[in-house]
């Protein structure tokens, strides 16, 4: 874990899984509805990364799930493309509503949008 991502560390879980939810849905909308942050992401992918360096930078306490690097993360990207109409990773979740995926998260962290979002 680089330090760039420290905070994200202690609430990221390489494999974990989602054998307690009944489907990939179920889990997908559970984090989304028990976190004010969620990206949902990929480790290897340079926009996700953008992203989460760009939360870290805001001093935003996000949950990162590294769909490559769990079980079932393929069941659940499918899952998100129903919640959100988006497929691709990221895919950034704020209290709930779909902010959308890096240039979305970028845009709205320099027009103060993200920080509004989150009072």
């Amino acid at each position: 874990t680089s330090t760039a991502f420290a905070n994200f560390s202690s609430r990221a879980n390489p494999r974990s899984t989602t054998a307690a939810y009944a489907s990939p849905m179920e889990y997908a909308k559970a984090e989304i509805a028990s976190n004010d942050v969620v990206v949902f992401s990929k480790a290897y992918c340079p926009f996700c990364t953008r992203t989460k360096e760009t939360l870290s930078s805001m001093n935003i306490d996000a949950k990162v799930i590294e769909l490559d690097q769990m079980d079932g993360g393929n069941e659940i990207q499918a899952a998100l493309l129903d919640i959100s109409g988006q497929r691709t990773v990221p895919n950034v979740f704020i209290k709930g509503k779909h902010l959308g995926g890096n240039d979305d998260t970028q845009a709205a962290a320099r027009s103060g949008k993200l920080a509004k979002m989150l009072e």
